[in-house]
């Protein structure tokens, strides 16, 4: 078992690369930890990897769309002086 926390630094990004040509990988850089997700080296493996990334990107989606709805306030608030 492998469990990490962590928090996205300032320069945080994540990218798809190709580690040789057999090998495709998603590299996240954490700022300044990075870790790479590769293609699982059973048969199979590239559909178990399809379907990480697929999950991955999903709930990553959920989880900005969560934090940009707490952030935006209520939807028809006055800003301070509107309407007056």
């Amino acid at each position: 078992m492998f469990n990490v926390t962590c928090t996205p630094g300032q320069n945080a990004s994540a990218a798809y690369m190709q580690i040789t040509s057999e090998i495709p990988a998603l590299v996240i850089y954490t700022d300044p930890v990075n870790m790479a997700v590769q293609l699982p080296p059973f048969p199979g493996g590239d559909q178990v990897l399809v379907r990480f990334c697929r999950e991955l990107a999903r709930e990553a989606a959920k989880l900005a769309d969560a934090l940009e709805a707490s952030q935006a306030g209520p939807r028809h608030r006055l800003a301070d002086g509107e309407g007056l």
